[in-house]
């Protein structure tokens, strides 16, 4: 069996300290001034409407009883459920009882999520310029070279995401661009941020996306169009047809059987 030949690329080593450098020493710095930007540019929290926070987590209180039934004795869940079924039908725990089947109020027409939305855009903006500043720079300075080997082997499907900005076909997939590194380096120094500015840093961007995408539980229940009555009634039909069963039941008869075994 025919061995692939090696390609090497003669390479100036000038280019570690012109290119790679720079651009890993700019994301560095990037961030940590990212991150005391969105510090600068947060608003102070808001109190939150006592009401409003008793309707999210009188629902909550439900789907938890709903979902942890089984530890409970049959007289303490028949309680619980009465209790719970007979609030949310008569919109005991509602924090506008008389907007009852209206839903929700638009948010473009609500301050307090106006806030939120622009504090998001912020956030966003902080990310997206610094971003756009730095691929133009090393579009402008960078673009076509090529850095660094990886010491491992890859498959071709690899070669689009290292080799961005070479125009070659038939380049070792572990040869990278400069602008691979760039984008290496937006996914890869989440733990030299966690180290200079601690876990809870707007530094990352991953953790910026994944907190835009992922919101809070009481946001995602009653959002722009959801009408908390509705969502109240519902989660009182679930609580009146559950079969109650206890984990405690026959536990006796079980525990002699293991102990016979």
């Amino acid at each position: 069996m025919a061995q692939v030949p090696v390609q090497t690329i003669h390479r100036d080593p000038q280019l570690f300290c012109w290119i790679l450098f720079p651009i890993t020493i700019v994301m560095i710095l990037t961030g940590v001034l990212r991150h005391y930007a969105s510090v600068l540019m947060q608003s102070a929290p808001k109190k939150l409407d006592q009401k409003a926070i008793r309707e999210q987590r009188s629902l909550l209180h439900g789907i938890n009883v709903r979902g942890n039934f089984h530890a409970l004795s049959k007289k303490s869940f028949a309680t619980r459920r009465d209790a719970l079924v007979t609030a949310f039908e008569s919109g005991t725990y509602l924090k506008d009882p008389e907007r009852a089947g209206q839903g929700q109020p638009n948010p473009l027409s609500d301050p307090s999520s106006m806030e939120g939305m622009m504090g998001m855009m912020k956030n966003q903006m902080a990310m997206i310029i610094p971003n756009t500043l730095i691929m133009s720079w090393i579009n402008a300075f960078f673009s076509g070279y090529v850095i660094m080997k990886l010491p491992f082997p890859l498959t071709i499907k690899f070669k689009s995401m290292l080799q961005a900005g070479v125009m070659t076909k038939d380049m070792d997939p572990r040869w990278m661009s400069s602008i691979s590194w760039y984008f290496l380096c937006i996914f890869g120094l989440q733990s030299v941020f966690n180290f200079l500015l601690g876990s809870d840093n707007a530094a990352s961007q991953m953790a910026q996306q994944m907190g835009g995408m992922g919101a809070a539980p009481g946001a995602q229940m009653f959002g722009p169009g959801v009408d908390p009555d509705k969502q109240f009634k519902a989660e009182a039909e679930n609580l009146a047809v559950i079969e109650h069963y206890s984990v405690l039941d026959d536990v006796e008869d079980r525990l002699l059987e293991g102990i016979a075994v």
